[in-house]
């Protein structure tokens, strides 16, 4: 098992871990997410789009009121890429960790 090119890339990995720490079927607002990650707006929603066109994410746009609100949701095959993510990378620390690699 390989990395996932798509959640690899930091900004998605910071999205894809806050999402997964998450219950299942829970949300964040767009703005708790941007904070959390430390991106603009544009930057964020460029990286929204890609996971949910791999279909890692599903972004809700709704009103609250008046006021426009955008929820994201870690899907359940965003939820085994994660996962499956994880391991790769333990994979590679563990053996790092390994007496005699370096």
């Amino acid at each position: 098992m390989g990395a996932d090119e798509i959640i690899h890339q930091s900004t998605r990995l910071k999205i894809m871990a806050a999402l997964n720490l998450l219950e299942k079927g829970a949300a964040l607002e767009f703005t708790r997410l941007k904070a959390i990650v430390g991106a603009t707006d544009g930057n964020l929603g460029a990286h929204l789009d890609t996971l949910g066109k791999a279909g890692y994410v599903e972004v809700e746009k709704l009103f609250v009121g008046r006021r426009p609100q955008t929820r994201v949701t870690a899907t359940a095959a965003g939820r085994r890429a994660f996962r499956d993510h994880v391991v790769f990378l333990r994979t590679i620390l563990d053996q790092a960790e390994q007496p005699g690699a370096g």
